[in-house]
């Protein structure tokens, strides 16, 4: 299938961008831009030229730096205004100056909002959206029409629904869309119209909202109706609940219906985009995201386990390697000895042949995670365990003598916190004082301020989250704390967790374990 047999358009830097809280500079569509093209979406709605000076500059520098592969670049705008010619429109003259060989046109196809938000007639809008097509058409440029509130529009006036789409195709549109623009429709909804709606023989799209939920499934439905150009999001970006999710959308089209709508083995690469998109917005990604969540493979329960160790399709719907994701096995109180097994596998252990030892630390894991451990956020804590285990010792690159923390407030003056760490490492003891803006930052200080002494890679290790979660809420400040600690290399990232009787026992542990791992993962020799 090819690009003008099928259209995967993307409309993150527009439509996506109405979402709350996210605001994408330039630059930021920019290199959007180019990890859409490198994911191989046919189409790039770049934003509307004329309505804001960001979105008029996005397309003037896209013209002298975005190097596209793939994609066409569409600009996106309205039709004349009521009453004005099409050439003699300022925002139709901005579409048409845009450099943008597509033009996405948005169009009234419910009856009450021609009469209510463009306060004009029936009548006016048809000739509206006639001349504005036909002017951009006889410029050079392909015209898109999506037509706004289309379902609902189709429901409540069904000709005149169907009149705006029969006159955007003989005006030259080359795809009109069906917009579910309130996000209300369900699938079974979708497909009945759109059944309806091919009669009139126009190439239809489909673009879809997520209020009720049903965004992916409603686009599954069109597109099983008959209609070949796809709009969405990337991560499910949009206003108020978000648009259909693009890639959820792509790789059920791809790997669920057998339709090659993408670039062959480009969906490989869709993990890494969906995250370095999301790196950009300053969204975290969805952990439990259909296909590129860090969750989406995942299996905690010991059933499972025994399960994927003869077989992974028994519980995973696809290879996660086709969309460039991995299996996860989540090590906790609810995993089996088979959890255990393949988890120690993925690590470089071998315990299918050791029960005795496999027994052990899964009967560790369990009695560990009652007193509050978790291991399924922890992996690095883990494999310290498990390496205790099969190597008779805990990994040690330091002994720790003692370690205390002062915290000082001085009236009208923020608190600060000093923390004094003795240790000693590669035979050098080793007395030295952090200082932070609390306890934990302070003992942080401290301890790798100690051990880049003797191991300088430690400099580049950086905290770079803090999670607190308190058990036993009901013991009030003397409850058992844990923390999850995740610390960074500038390359790889790794999690461990502590458990104490106060934040700072329990962030002290976490500490020692993400130096210690870090220490074990850059080939450093233990004690």
């Amino acid at each position: 299938m090819t690009t003008s047999d099928f259209h995967v358009y993307d409309t993150t830097l527009r439509d996506g961008a109405q979402q709350e809280g996210l605001n994408l500079s330039v630059q930021d569509k920019l290199h959007i831009s180019r990890h859409l093209d490198d994911l191989g979406v046919g189409f790039i709605e770049g934003g509307w030229p004329g309505s804001n000076p960001k979105d008029t500059e996005f397309f003037a520098l896209a013209a002298k730096e975005l190097e596209l592969k793939t994609a066409t670049l569409a600009a996106f705008g309205a039709t004349r205004r009521a009453d004005l010619k099409a050439a003699d429109d300022p925002q139709v003259a901005a579409l048409r100056d845009s450099g943008a060989s597509v033009v996405t046109l948005v169009a009234k196809s419910h009856d009450r909002h021609v009469e209510l938000a463009l306060r004009t007639t029936l009548e006016e809008n048809l000739a509206m959206v006639r001349d504005t097509v036909r002017h951009l058409r006889s410029e050079g440029q392909s015209v898109f029409l999506d037509c706004e509130h289309f379902f609902d529009g189709f429901r409540a006036n069904r000709d005149y629904a169907l009149e705006v789409v029969r006159t955007a195709a003989e005006a030259g549109a080359e795809v009109v869309i069906l917009c579910d623009t309130n996000g209300g429709m369900l699938p079974h909804w979708v497909t009945e119209i759109v059944q309806d709606v091919a009669t009139t023989g126009a190439r239809l799209g489909i673009h879809a909202h997520n209020d009720s939920g049903c965004a992916v499934a409603n686009s599954m439905a069109a597109v099983q109706a008959g209609v070949t150009h796809l709009q969405g999001c990337m991560n499910g970006y949009g206003e108020r609940t978000g648009n259909a999710d693009l890639i959820t959308c792509v790789a059920n089209l791809e790997f669920k219906l057998g339709m090659s709508v993408m670039p062959a083995g480009a969906l490989r690469d869709a993990t890494r985009i969906a995250h370095a998109v999301a790196e950009i917005t300053n969204y975290p990604p969805a952990a439990r995201q259909p296909y590129t969540g860090v969750s989406s493979f995942a299996h905690k329960a010991g059933l499972h386990a025994s399960a994927i160790r003869v077989d992974p399709d028994l519980y995973q719907h696809i290879d996660p390697a086709l969309v460039g994701n991995d299996m996860r096995l989540l090590v906790s109180e609810m995993a089996g000895r088979a959890t255990i097994e393949l988890k120690g596998r993925q690590l470089g252990y071998d315990l299918a042949n050791d029960a005795e030892r496999l027994s052990r630390v899964t009967d560790r894991v369990k009695s560990m995670e009652q007193a509050g451990y978790t291991f399924e956020a922890a992996d690095a804590s883990f494999e310290l365990l498990l390496a205790e285990e099969m190597e008779g010792k805990r990994p040690s690159f330091f002994e720790v003598e003692s370690w205390r923390v002062l915290a000082e407030s001085k009236a009208n003056d923020a608190a600060v916190a000093e923390a004094t760490v003795k240790l000693t490492a590669g035979g050098i003891r080793l007395a030295v004082i952090g200082e932070g803006n609390g306890p934990v930052n302070a003992l942080d200080h401290a301890l790798r301020l100690a051990i880049e002494q003797v191991y300088p890679e430690v400099a580049r290790f950086h905290l770079i989250d803090f999670r607190v979660r308190i058990l036993d809420q009901g013991h009030g400040t003397d409850a058992i704390t844990r923390v999850l600690i995740e610390t960074s290399d500038g390359k790889n990232s790794w999690v461990t967790v502590g458990v104490g009787p106060n934040i700072i026992e329990a962030s002290w542990q976490a500490l020692v374990d993400a130096v210690t791992y870090g220490l074990r993962k850059h080939g450093t020799a233990a004690l």
